[in-house]
């Protein structure tokens, strides 16, 4: 097998790593981190790889939505007023980590893309979200045959993504920025930010989708037009296949997570990541 080949091959498995975590609270580029360091995949000193591929979830997000958000936009743009309030919730949850990723990306790529980081901030969230959790009052939910300790959050205040109030969708976005540290989790620190913040779960877990739709196309965006000097016809070749493999895996995800939350916690996720936490810090000291 050339060495090309056996680059593509990484590629595509961390296209499809990528695409299973990307919506899931356990941190895609984290588990992208530990993977790529572990299989000895050489992205190149600007990480873009990492996050130009997540455009392929994204857009896997974008075509299961896509009735809501044409919704969206066609409210918005004659004036209705639940989507005209959506989408000034979505620009105001969106602009904070606009803000400070434009300003700071490099730095935090330098720093925090380390596997050393990510064990810490999966272990470190996972304890946050059994936190949050524990402290959320469940009641039986609204989804037939739901389990006592699945249901909606009573004391929530938004219960529809129509309900969400510009406080809260700022709180969103402040969580948001503590997703650029790997193995923080975008959805996760949306999700639970959000939950903090009186948005009950599920309604959490779709807003935290559709944010990602400008967050993440903007960093891609923004990746692509800072580095595409330095990317070669090989880095692009890899980022192709991984785009591809991300889109199509995350396409079957989206629609398993919303299923998912309508009747569980995030528990089991949170109980992942320490886990998986610890695995990956006894491996990097007994490497």
């Amino acid at each position: 097998m050339t060495e090309n080949a056996l680059y593509l091959i990484k590629a595509f498995i961390l296209g499809i790593l990528e695409g299973l975590t990307e919506f899931i609270p356990v941190s895609s580029t984290g588990h992208l981190i530990l993977v790529g360091d572990w299989i000895n995949f050489q992205s190149g000193d600007g990480k873009v790889f990492e996050v130009v591929i997540q455009l392929g979830s994204i857009l896997a997000v974008m075509w299961v939505f896509r009735a809501r958000l044409l919704q969206l936009i066609r409210g918005a743009l004659t004036g209705v007023p639940s989507e005209v309030a959506f989408a000034r919730n979505l620009i105001i949850a969106f602009l904070p980590a606009a803000v400070i990723g434009a300003i700071f990306i490099k730095a935090i790529k330098s720093v925090f893309y380390h596997p050393g980081v990510v064990v810490v901030t999966l272990v470190v969230g996972g304890l946050i979200m059994l936190y949050v959790e524990r402290k959320t009052h469940h009641t039986p939910g609204d989804v037939p045959g739901a389990a006592d300790d699945t249901a909606s959050d009573e004391r929530a205040s938004a219960h529809t993504l129509e309900q969400i109030t510009w406080k809260q969708a700022l709180g969103v976005g402040v969580a948001q920025c503590f997703a650029m540290i790997p193995g923080t989790s975008r959805s996760g620190a949306t999700i639970i930010g959000g939950m903090i913040a009186g948005i009950q779960r599920k309604t959490a877990t779709e807003f935290s989708f559709f944010l990602a739709m400008p967050t993440m196309l903007g960093a891609a965006v923004f990746d692509m037009y800072k580095n595409f000097g330095v990317l070669t016809q090989h880095d692009l070749s890899g980022i192709a296949v991984g785009f591809i493999a991300a889109f199509l895996s995350a396409m079957v995800v989206v629609r398993a997570v919303l299923r998912f939350v309508a009747n569980h916690t995030y528990r089991v996720f949170a109980w992942y990541r320490i886990v998986f936490g610890a695995v990956v810090a006894a491996w990097i000291f007994t490497r």
